[in-house]
């Protein structure tokens, strides 16, 4: 157990990091930021900072030693950097990290525990890209299997002439056949170190230029019916991972059952609405299962809950944001407000 007054260490420096920061000080734990980047928003309410390169193993060796535990705020930290934690436990473990950056590895993982994600097919050249095709047909969405988030490093498919015009990048790929959904949700658990799981609620999330805008909670009836299959994924996937800490697995709803779509091993942009929205937020029980403290209670707090996130601009919007009593506001201090950014967002609930 990782007693409080201890440092809790945080690869990443961005929003996810700073949210998990503010939880761990909460709880007593001071944190120690590792990023590149000098611009580090986690950084700001942190009471230590390293600014290195991911393969700077003098510096990621002195971190770890400053640090009780470390965990992740992104899935894109080089695998190969974390030798140099060196004795300093790592959760969730390097293994969970290993199978989502690669989303071809995920997808194959996923399916191998029984879960059913959309067709998909490798693809590293027009030749390949031509079988996959053939194989699972058209509308399709070809992605970068490593990087890319909020609908970066994607390529919509809808005819053949799309496809061969397509410049491909270069880079290992899959193709993946269009599913047909009715809703996306999202299911978000954390694992204890003794194996205990606990399951935040769903959220029915939209997404708008394949970046998250809403979650609410409750979900529509309809998308209700499918979570426990999707629960009973992702407690398998957390358990073939021995997964420690929050875990998001995402879903399509669709008329025959849950379709999985990604994995995030970490605290997740749809799981935000906990903090007011839920008895222990996903960030404090992320700092709980990390250090080997008993899990908090995940029920809603309120009869409903709405989270919208603010892209660019819209975080200039906070006069009017703040001028209802009801909508409780989180900026995350980003400076450039650029088009299809996270700047914040806002979590309103319904409490009768």
């Amino acid at each position: 157990m990782i007693s409080p007054g201890e440092t809790i260490g945080i690869l990443g420096g961005g929003q996810l990091g700073r949210m998990i920061a503010v939880a761990a000080a909460q709880l007593g734990y001071r944190c120690h930021v590792y990023a590149p980047e000098a611009d580090s928003v986690a950084a700001e309410v942190c009471a230590e900072f390293t600014c290195a390169a991911w393969d700077d193993a003098d510096a990621m060796g002195r971190f770890a030693a400053a640090c009780a535990v470390v965990t992740y705020e992104f899935e894109n930290v080089p695998v190969a950097s974390l030798a140099a934690l060196g004795e300093t436990p790592l959760l969730a473990s390097p293994l969970a990290l290993e199978t989502a950056q690669d989303r071809l590895n995920e997808k194959r993982f996923v399916a191998a525990l029984g879960g059913r994600p959309a067709p998909f097919a490798p693809v590293d050249n027009a030749a390949d890209l031509a079988a996959a095709i053939s194989a699972i047909g058209l509308p399709g969405i070809l992605k970068t299997r490593r990087d890319g988030y909020d609908g970066k490093g994607q390529w919509r498919i809808m005819t053949a002439a799309d496809a061969e015009g397509l410049d491909l990048p270069g880079v290992p790929l899959v193709y993946e056949g269009f599913v047909s959904f009715f809703a996306e949700f999202s299911v978000i658990l954390c694992r204890g170190g003794d194996g205990e799981i606990r399951f935040f609620d769903s959220a029915h999330n939209v997404h708008e230029g394949g970046i998250l805008s809403v979650s609410t909670v409750p979900a529509p009836a309809r998308l209700l019916e499918q979570v426990p299959a999707a629960r009973d994924l992702a407690a398998s996937v957390a358990q073939a991972l021995d997964y420690v800490g929050v875990l998001t697995l995402e879903f399509f709803a669709t008329d025959e059952g849950p379709v999985f779509n990604e994995m995030a091993p970490r605290v997740h942009n749809s799981g935000h609405w906990t903090i007011e929205g839920a008895v222990t937020s996903q960030f404090e029980n992320h700092v709980r299962a990390i250090c080997g403290l008993p899990l908090g209670d995940t029920r809603l707090a309120a009869k409903a809950v709405e989270m919208r996130n603010l892209i660019g601009d819209e975080a200039h919007e906070w006069p009017e944001i703040l001028a209802d009593p009801v909508n409780r506001l989180h900026l995350y201090g980003k400076g450039d407000a650029r088009p299809g950014r996270k700047m914040g967002h806002v979590t309103r609930l319904t409490l009768d």
